[in-house]
């Protein structure tokens, strides 16, 4: 029976033999962490996508993220871990839909999460993250824009910038949006020296209760930088792994209610072993796709977080 060590080593032989650049988000296994070459949030992946002089890219996420690798890079083998990591969110917007939609609004330009489908993106004039949304939210001409799929971080990019009127999409992070209020308020009165860091995916009431609002790499920068000893984390589990190994010296307290994304947890070692071997699955994003998301996704590489 195979171990996590022989894994491991299996995998940089592999990734070695095939030129391949294993890229994983803060939200996988800590086992995925440690083979990864690069671990980050998804502006941070896409950049790191867009710049890799491998040929061969072993996403550990979820979908969309392996679609924006394919839409920045098409002549590399983008490869995802585990196919049937998804997204929630981002099936929460359907291009039909979306289509329809923007016929009813003529010149508003629409602003997409990354956390959408490539089919989605081409239908976007501009794509934003969690790290850049405020700084792509102002970017725009135009005083109304449509934003999709995520509900809570349209409230919280208009909170920033007023003077855009921002039209809704009913979507959410599951795992962000579950946050209790009550809970959140107990874990405040338990540990009243610690600083509460919540991720925009969080209703208002949550990010309400917060001393730093910001993207997973931003709330992990936070923490590293700070002086402070304790903080509540509201945002996926995923990120206490590298917060401990970068601050032992610290404390991290989580809700009750898990902040787990189940889909991000599919990526297994076993998963990037049989996609070097393999080299499947290749996800592919079709040209007359690729094309007009592609402006949207370079739009959005090329506006600097805030």
């Amino acid at each position: 029976m195979s171990t996590p060590a022989s894994l491991s080593q299996e995998i940089a032989r592999l990734a070695k033999e095939r030129d391949a650049v294993i890229l994983a988000h803060y939200y996988c296994l800590p086992e995925i962490h440690d083979i990864a070459d690069f671990v980050g949030d998804s502006l941070g992946l896409s950049q790191t996508a867009a710049k890799s002089p491998a040929q061969t890219i072993v996403f550990c996420g979820v979908h969309f993220m392996a679609e924006t690798a394919s839409i920045l890079c098409p002549e590399k083998t983008v490869l995802i871990a585990n196919p049937l990591a998804g997204c929630p969110m981002a099936d929460m917007v359907d291009p039909k839909d979306l289509a329809e939609k923007k016929a009813t609004l003529p010149n508003v330009p629409v602003l997409t999460y990354v956390n959408s489908s490539a089919a989605v993106k081409a239908l976007s004039d501009v794509c934003c993250t969690s790290a850049n949304v405020t700084a792509v939210l102002r970017s725009l001409d135009s005083r109304q824009v449509l934003m999709t799929p995520d509900r809570n971080l349209a409230l919280y990019a208009q909170s920033l910038v007023p003077e855009k009127d921002v039209i809704l999409w009913p979507g959410f992070c599951p795992t962000h949006h579950r946050l209790n209020l009550t809970e959140i308020l107990e874990l405040k009165k338990a540990h009243p020296k610690a600083l509460v860091l919540a991720h925009p995916e969080c209703q208002p009431k949550i990010l309400a209760e917060a001393d730093f609002v910001g993207s997973t790499s931003g709330i992990i920068n936070y923490c590293n930088q700070s002086d402070r000893l304790e903080f509540i984390v509201l945002t996926e589990s995923g990120v206490l792994y590298p917060l401990r190994q970068k601050n032992p010296d610290k404390k991290f307290y989580e809700p009750k209610t898990p902040m787990v994304c189940p889909n991000m947890k599919k990526n297994r070692l076993e998963d990037v072993v049989s996609a070097l071997t393999t080299l499947e699955p290749v996800i592919k994003v079709p040209e007359e796709i690729r094309v007009p998301a592609l402006k949207a996704v370079t739009r959005m590489l090329a506006i600097p977080r805030d």
